[in-house]
């Protein structure tokens, strides 16, 4: 109370961020800058520059991996008996039938993004639910538990993955065998894992996620595990993640809730369902994703422009939601980043996040071909999320 704080600010040294309020009082400052005669030395490694530079070594999101082939099977644009019954271990059995198949198709044919609720048979989805609540509760993350420890829950193949004028989150970096794990809170990563790459990243999710967006078999993916926890991580827009050929995000979200659909009741002008299925809808808490085009007309509108929310270059955020797989089809000069996690969220979010490249689209914007394949996560504060593209 009633301090000054002062320090130098070097380009490409300092960086720094104000933590969030725990309390329910308001945090009033005046804050301004004072500036030198001159521009100070590396004025290009400012962190205004370096989000709007797509040199060398400014991508965060990592190279594509091809996809496992099957010339044969791909060639016929449809899922074997083979494949069904593969895909049931996994995935829940209305996302396989025939009549789904086709109106989900009809649906990301019109909107370019759609949300698969309840994705994971209910066996994967408790497992999982139970091992990221365990961890949360090892950690003492969530339902309020400020933690000023920006290190919390490293370990056990969780890595703080930055720098952080881009990001912060923890990325899962181990292996998929989760044996003599059960009970204990390191089940978490390895259960994502699992699901990243026996699921994700076989050739049958590959032709029924052809099939399910009409963007046919990927090419390539690439994809992470992140465990954003409440009050400390996010993500930044910044021009190192566009890519020049259009991608189809997919990314399976873990928080808390059931992840049902939420109602907007119109009279009160509040959204009906459970309570941390709704503030998940409703981005109080963070978390969600959100997508706005990159400024390609090179006028300089300010350091805050790119995260005004009156600005008109946002075309989608997506809700975090339990056990939800939502697919984004990115076109190039799309940026997309993950609201901070607030504190006051009950669970970390953990996603798996899969992109794909090297479709083919024939109906989205008149008949054209696609070297990427593109899935949109909703996301929304305190989620795991599987996420790959």
């Amino acid at each position: 109370f009633n301090s000054m704080a002062y320090f130098v600010v070097q380009p490409g040294v300092s960086f720094h961020s104000v933590q969030e309020v725990f309390c329910d009082r308001p945090r009033l400052s005046i804050q301004g800058w004072y500036h030198a005669k001159d521009a100070p030395q590396q004025i290009e490694n400012a962190t205004l520059q370096r989000l709007k530079s797509t040199c060398k070594g400014e991508d965060t999101e990592g190279v594509f991996h091809p996809m496992p082939k099957d010339e044969e099977q791909c060639e016929k644009d449809l899922l074997s008996e083979e494949d069904r019954a593969f895909l049931g271990i996994y995935i829940n059995k209305v996302f396989l039938t025939d009549e789904s198949l086709n109106a989900i198709r009809s649906r990301f044919e019109e909107e370019s993004s759609v949300q698969l609720r309840h994705f994971l048979v209910d066996e994967w989805c408790s497992k999982i639910k139970d091992a990221i609540k365990k961890k949360d509760e090892n950690d003492q993350l969530g339902n309020g538990m400020p933690s000023l420890d920006y290190n919390v829950g490293v370990g056990g193949n969780w890595k703080v993955v930055g720098p952080a004028h881009k990001q912060r989150f923890l990325e899962y970096q181990g292996d998929d065998t989760p044996t003599g794990c059960e009970g204990s809170d390191l089940c978490a990563g390895k259960y994502l894992h699992q699901i990243k790459a026996l699921l994700f990243q076989s050739a049958a999710f590959g032709r029924w996620i052809g099939l399910l967006t009409s963007l046919g078999y990927p090419l390539g993916y690439r994809g992470k595990i992140r465990r954003f926890r409440p009050g400390l991580d996010y993500t930044v827009a910044h021009y190192g993640i566009l890519t020049t050929n259009a991608v189809l995000d997919s990314t399976l979200c873990f928080c808390s809730g059931d992840g049902k659909q939420c109602t907007f009741d119109e009279a009160t002008g509040e959204l009906i369902g459970s309570d941390d299925d709704a503030v998940w809808e409703s981005g109080d808490v963070g978390g969600f994703e959100c997508y706005i085009a990159a400024d390609e007309s090179g006028e300089d509108q300010g350091p805050d422009a790119e995260y005004d929310e009156e600005d008109d270059t946002k075309l989608l955020s997506v809700s975090a939601s339990n056990n939800t797989l939502s697919l984004v089809y990115r076109d190039p000069g799309t940026m997309r980043f993950v609201k901070v996690r607030h504190n006051n969220d009950s669970f970390s979010s953990f996603v798996t996040q899969i992109s794909f490249i090297g479709l083919m689209f024939s109906i989205y914007d008149g008949a054209f071909k696609l070297s990427t394949s593109v899935a949109e996560p909703r996301v929304r504060d305190g989620i795991w999320h599987l996420s790959m593209t």
